[in-house]
């Protein structure tokens, strides 16, 4: 019997790979062969180091035969097959959705005519199915190169991130006991969700000196609402207003990418341990590699081990890394810091869908005292990857998540077309302004929502 996932999903169409007018279409048509490609690449590099009679050698060939199929599957528009039977638990989910497209449509979804989110999903899936069916590459993440390569290139952001936030971490530690002006307490933690929003070295240059009294100076508050100018909806005074109440709480993040980002929100979250808003920070990585370059529980302990090692990154001065490097280090070691991956967020779910397909995940939620959903990504899932008017309200836009009991805040820079919560007119001033500014990076939202009450 095919599953019903319209009883679950938005009552609004899905974005679709064939509009031609979304950022769907030039994904498939251009994004999805250059990722494979690099894939191929990526696996050519790696077993050109190995022995010719090396077993893993022959699989290697073999995965970088199957890539080369999918990527032909892709480029002429061949229908969606189902996922083969590798023994993991979302086969089937992705195969009962694939069954319900086919009978909704009345045909066979191809790769440019299915609903984008579950297309895109598919794809890594698919990708994914290669390695678990082989013996030697089971844990090989395709994309670790990639994201080893670009966390390299963000050397100096890294660094004078870090001297920053050391300073910070000092400048709390000599002030313990002594209370704080709430206006400042207030704009350090805006700059910090900044830093984790934006998640780039580029916007490095918004920000000011990290303590209370720097921050409380003109130039402070006019770098963070110079960095606030292009969030076209910001509930992170919302978020603050519960933040600032809470103590010794529990906090997690559902991740999005690696490398820079990652790093940003570790800064994020050792700035909530320091301050005491939070005892536990929670860490929600992806099982296997997805959309590139999204975290794995590896990149945690890759980002640990490369700020470690001397000759990944090299300032003149590594004080200020190895201040940071024992901070988290020691966070992770007491129990401060978990990392808790579950297979749901590597399923093409949105998150309409959370409540009754991944129950036990929710119901670890909802004992968070708030969930931070990272990245674009995350958004659409959230969203339902819906056809929203964009002046939707964000109670709309999640559906059950908003009567769900979970407190949630979405952090996006805005990277596919769907997007809620604008005020009437913003669209079309947008448009006149910047035609692409839904998918260019450019512009950010930040939705605060408490549905524990």
């Amino acid at each position: 019997m095919t599953v019903d996932f319209s009883k679950l999903d938005a009552p609004v169409p899905f974005y679709l790979t064939s509009d031609k007018k979304s950022f769907a279409w030039p994904s498939v048509v251009e994004r999805y062969p250059i990722i494979l490609t690099q894939a191929i690449d990526d696996m050519h590099r790696t077993i050109s180091s190995l022995q010719s009679d090396s077993p893993k050698l022959a699989e290697g060939k073999k995965i970088i035969a199957g890539i080369a199929a999918l990527k032909h599957e892709e480029q002429h528009d061949r229908v969606l097959t189902p996922i083969l039977d590798d023994g993991d638990a979302d086969v089937k989910d992705y195969n009962n959705e694939l069954k319900y497209w086919n009978e909704k449509e009345g045909r066979e979804i191809t790769w440019f005519s299915g609903p984008w989110l579950y297309v895109e999903c598919y794809l890594y899936r698919r990708l994914h199915s290669l390695f678990t069916q082989s013996e030697h590459w089971k844990s090989y993440d395709l994309f670790h190169r990639q994201k080893t390569d670009t966390f390299r290139s963000s050397a100096a952001a890294v660094n004078e991130l870090a001297v920053r936030f050391g300073e910070l971490v000092r400048d709390l530690e000599s002030h313990k006991g002594v209370t704080r002006d709430a206006e400042a307490q207030k704009l350090l933690f805006l700059e910090m969700a900044q830093i984790s929003l934006w998640g780039n070295a580029t916007d490095l240059s918004l920000l000011t000196n990290l303590s209370y009294e720097d921050i409380q100076k003109l130039q402070g508050k006019e770098a963070i609402a110079k960095s606030a100018a292009n969030i076209l909806v910001n509930d992170l005074e919302k978020a603050w207003g519960f933040i600032s109440q809470l103590k010794g709480g529990r906090i997690d993040f559902v991740l999005d990418n690696a490398g820079f980002e990652l790093f940003a929100d570790l800064i994020f979250a050792t700035y909530l341990l320091e301050t005491n808003h939070a005892q536990t920070i929670v860490l929600h990585p992806k099982d296997f590699g997805w959309f590139v370059s999204d975290v794995l529980p590896a990149d945690v302990a890759h980002c640990f081990s490369q700020l470690r090692d001397s000759t990944f990154f090299t300032p003149e001065d590594r004080s200020a890394l190895d201040f940071l490097i024992e901070r988290w280090m020691e966070h992770y070691a007491e129990g401060r810091i978990v990392i808790r991956p579950n297979h749901f967020w590597t399923t093409g779910h949105s998150y309409w869908r959370l409540p009754t397909y991944a129950p036990e995940l929710h119901a670890d939620l909802q004992e968070s005292d708030l969930v931070i959903f990272k990245g674009d990504l995350n958004f659409r899932k959230l969203t339902g990857d819906a056809m929203w008017p964009r002046t939707t309200p964000w109670t709309d836009a999640i559906g059950p998540l908003a009567t769900s009991g979970l407190r949630t805040l979405s952090l996006r820079t805005a990277k596919a077309d769907v997007m809620v919560g604008l005020r009437e007119g913003l669209e079309e001033e947008l448009d006149q302004k910047d035609p692409k500014w839904a998918v260019n990076g450019k512009f950010a939202v930040v939705f605060y929502h408490d549905a524990k009450k």
